[in-house]
């Protein structure tokens, strides 16, 4: 990859091949870096209220349109936005692109270039958007077919989809404005607002199809609305900007942006393409798959976002100024400097993924031991019915065999992110997911829905190998900076507190007759609870000292 500061040779070089790792130092605790932890504090209770509050959207879906073909096509119909976005200005270009471009002028003597580059970015997003969105309204009804409306048994539901598309269609444009002004608070490390943008979104469909619960439209609505406050409740953290329409796209950052992000934007088309694929394997398993896989995603990502999102972007915007850093040294011939800074790299990156794993294990473990409970509780009610939880909890239960892989895979992503290397993840996540398309279609006769489960797992699994190998050859090993001693004893603690929540949850429905809320709740309950006891009995037989210190530091906050 070239860049145009002349840089280009840095990318091609690893951050410690001019120096081995300290050998006699510590390795770095994050449970003591205060200010990453800070901002992964902020971000991680944005995201807790954004995942419950997403868990509520679920239950409201569940009691009033069940596991319906109706809200299947309002699924497909959302596929729309929600593709475009994430091609356009979605989570991968603030990570990969907004952020360490806009980190090169978040300084406060850079900040009035910085408006400039946001301005720009802004004005040619809008103006681009724009078009897309037109394009959208016309030709809604050849999307809806490619997105497997065809599919359905009945022709109703394809003319629904295609109406919901076009009313969710500007969404695109409100969340991609809305994404870019993260990218621009994160970089100036103001990470309060955009902690909370999902969960506006979020709180604001529930409150619309509450308003309406008859209408599936009420859906569209609640998202359309709930995309464009994700842009006024940043506006408060924007006060000192400087916004101006202009098309300046000749600027360097801009040309640095695209460069950056070329190489995603191809993986990511190759991804959505996949996505339409599976929704069109999922609809040829029944109207009702679309589904059930929805519901069982949002399960399987409350984890992913609450433990993995948060840190990864906490961490981001320093890894991306080590590494600047390190360039500098480098272009200055100070190798004692660089050796320092690749050192700070590495221990930096290390100690997340020690945090991430430490913490993803059990939460997996968990999820899996209480799947059906869970799903009961919270989605049998209204016109969900005992057969959907069944099936609900089976496609969980095997989504979440990739969830480790895809928690520490997402760490050691942002890693080559923040070293502006995205060509090489790039390709890792095409090869992924073609392996992906290649299995799902494989395996969905014998396996049906299942099999686009097995496959996710198996694509996440081969694209964290593919990872650790590019950033072996970039960084250098890592060993030295006990990943492997923590993924051993995170292991074993799992495996028991699951175990015990199991065990726990099976005797509390033996024991409660009823088949109520409380009844449901208690289950759930007992088992949550006796997994989490263990799991910390666990961590201190074995001595797990991010948990430990995490655990520290949440005394402290408490006292304080």
């Amino acid at each position: 990859m070239i860049e145009p500061s002349d840089t280009s040779d840095v990318t091609e070089q690893t951050v410690v091949t001019a120096v081995a790792p300290l050998p006699d130092s510590p390795p770095k605790n994050l449970g003591e870096d205060r200010g990453v932890i800070k901002a992964a504090t902020i971000l991680a209770i944005g995201n807790v209220i954004s995942r419950v509050l997403g868990l509520v959207r679920e239950i409201v879906k569940s009691n009033l349109f069940g596991a319906s073909p109706l809200l299947a096509a309002y699924t497909v119909a959302a596929l729309v936005p929600m593709t475009l976005f994430n091609l356009i200005t979605g989570g991968e270009m603030v990570s990969s692109s907004l952020v360490p471009v806009f980190s090169d002028y978040a300084a406060k003597e850079k900040r009035a270039e910085l408006w400039q580059v946001v301005s720009t970015v802004l004005s040619l997003a809008t103006a681009v958007l724009i078009i897309i969105v037109l394009g959208v309204e016309i030709f809604a009804q050849q999307i809806a077919w490619l997105a497997g409306a065809r599919n359905f048994s009945d022709q109703a539901l394809f003319d629904v989809t295609v109406y919901l598309m076009r009313l969710t269609a500007p969404a695109v444009l409100f969340l991609s404005i809305a994404s870019i002004l993260t990218g621009v608070l994160f970089s100036l490390k103001r990470f309060t607002w955009p902690a909370f943008t999902s969960a506006v979104f979020n709180g604001t469909i529930v409150v619309v199809v509450l308003l309406r619960p008859d209408e599936i439209s009420s859906l569209a609505w609640g998202l359309l609305l709930g995309s464009f406050l994700q842009i006024v409740i940043q506006l408060p953290g924007l006060r000192d900007a400087r916004f101006r329409f202009t098309l300046h796209w000749r600027h360097p950052a801009v040309r640095r942006i695209t460069i950056l992000y070329a190489p995603i934007l191809a993986a990511l088309i190759v991804n959505q393409i996949a996505i339409w694929i599976s929704y069109n394997l999922a609809i040829l398993t029944g109207d009702n798959s679309v589904t059930y896989m929805t519901y069982a995603t949002t399960l399987y990502q409350f984890p992913l976002g609450l433990v993995v999102t948060a840190l990864s972007l906490a961490i981001l915007p320093t890894l991306s100024q080590i590494a600047s850093a390190f360039v500098t040294a480098q272009e200055a011939d100070d190798e004692t400097l660089a050796a320092e800074r690749a050192h700070e790299f590495k221990e930096t990156l290390a100690s997340g993924l020690r945090m991430i794993i430490a913490l993803i294990l059990p939460a997996t473990a968990g999820l899996w031991a209480l799947a059906l409970p869970i799903v009961v509780l919270l989605l049998e009610h209204g016109r969900f019915t005992p057969h959907d939880s069944q099936i609900t909890a089976v496609v969980l239960s095997v989504y979440l065999i990739g969830l480790p892989f895809a928690a520490i895979d997402r760490m050691l992503v942002y890693a080559s992110y923040a070293r502006k290397d995205t060509w090489r993840p790039a390709l890792a996540g095409i090869l992924s997911i073609i392996i992906y398309t290649i299995t799902a279609v494989l395996l969905l006769k014998p396996l049906g829905l299942l099999s686009l489960m097995v496959a996710d797992a198996v694509k996440q699994i081969v694209h964290t190998f593919m990872m650790i190998f590019i950033l072996n050859g970039q960084i250098g090993s890592m060993r030295g900076y006990q990943i492997n001693t923590t993924i051993l004893k995170s292991m074993v603690a799992a495996v028991v507190s699951g175990l015990a929540a199991y065990a726990a949850a099976q005797l509390a429905g033996l024991l409660l007759t009823n088949d109520d809320l409380l009844a449901r709740f208690l289950i759930v309950a007992a088992g949550g609870a006796m997994g989490l006891v263990v799991y910390l009995a666990m961590v201190l037989w074995l001595d797990i000292p991010e948990v430990k210190s995490l655990a520290g530091l949440v005394r402290r906050k408490v006292r304080g």
